[in-house]
């Protein structure tokens, strides 16, 4: 309603949103809420009740699986201290997890996995390569250093000589050093380029132009290659 200017009144806003599924509010900074109007459009007959049944079901049911209505000491979550923060078990889960849901676009004559890299060289270049702080998406939580393998870092375990270059410091990727891109790369039997946007580049409320990669990123590409 105030965004976008999709509703007129409160009451409208209720409706639509109710009707199209949604079965929370959030009204940061709001002095009143939206969802105090469902009352008044039930009335109305602009919603049914067999509907807002069917959205406060899945709703009461996570909470009630979360255990908020039970007593502290029956909530297994109340439980949980700082020990269960980066544990082993979950460092290992959330490893699974990335593995899992990485996405291979193209794989042409079986590139991956690298194998018998004892006595190559590896050169990985590009602002993604060696920066934590570009690593985490928006609303992302950022864990303690020592936890953080940036491309790198993570390529420094194996047995490879590992040369790096930046080539620009920030994912707008403004100043750019083809010099130190191409030295990092010169003689490398594999080449990892680390490109991408980041919350420097675009976050909630934050869009970008176009798709394009930001500032010189696609000409560093075009010098590693």
């Amino acid at each position: 309603m105030l965004g976008h200017h999709y509703t007129r009144t409160f009451l409208e806003t209720a409706v639509a949103s109710v009707n199209a599924g949604c079965n929370l509010e959030l009204s940061y900074g709001m002095k009143n809420n939206v969802f105090m109007h469902i009352p008044k459009a039930l009335a109305m007959g602009n919603i049914t009740l067999e509907t807002l049944r069917d959205r406060l079901r899945p709703l009461f049911y996570t909470r009630l699986r979360l255990g908020e209505f039970d007593p502290p000491a029956m909530n297994p979550y109340s439980a949980l201290g700082l020990s269960a923060v980066q544990s082993p078990e979950h460092r290992n889960l959330s490893l699974e997890a990335a593995i899992k849901s990485f996405v291979l676009l193209k794989n042409e004559q079986g590139t991956l996995p690298l194998r018998d890299l004892l006595g190559k060289r590896l050169a990985v270049v590009g602002p993604f390569a060696d920066n934590p702080q570009v690593l985490f998406g928006d609303y992302a939580p950022v864990p303690e250093p020592q936890y953080i393998y940036t491309p790198r870092r993570g390529l420094q375990v194996l047995a490879a000589n590992v040369s790096f270059a930046a080539g620009c410091r920030e994912p707008q990727c403004q100043r750019y050093s083809r010099a130190e891109v191409e030295d990092a790369v010169q003689g490398a039997d594999v080449v990892l380029v680390c490109l991408g946007t980041g919350i420097d580049v675009e976050t909630e409320a934050k869009d970008r132009r176009d798709l394009s990669l930001p500032g010189h990123q696609l000409e560093l590409l075009q010098d590693a290659v």
